[in-house]
């Protein structure tokens, strides 16, 4: 018969094997964030520079699947909810799509 310890042990294999361990752990993370985040606090304002480069690390957050570290960055960041539109991110930096390009 298994012990107890030998449970836990298989049980954490099994949720980090599936990713869901990574998951409870960051979304523990957001909660315990948005718990403490002092709202009276104002944040200081969001320059135009700093709303494009949080927006292309939401991108990435969100392209890799990170949607709790994202939504901890969007919190803490003052970023707008909705995503900027991409056409509008790569006209305000110059970019010129290819087709690869649009697929990322």
């Amino acid at each position: 018969m298994a012990t107890i310890a030998e449970l836990k042990a298989v049980l954490r294999d099994t949720l980090e094997k599936r990713g869901a361990l990574g998951e409870i752990k960051a979304r523990i993370r957001a909660e315990v964030f948005n718990a403490l985040d002092d709202q009276s606090e104002p944040r200081p304002p969001l320059s135009r520079e700093n709303l494009l480069i949080n927006e292309l690390i939401r991108e990435y957050l969100e392209y890799n699947k990170y949607k709790y570290a994202a939504s901890v960055l969007i919190a803490e960041s003052g970023q707008p909810e909705v995503p900027l539109d991409r056409q509008f991110l790569a006209k305000e930096l110059n970019i010129i799509e290819d087709a690869n390009g649009k697929s990322v």
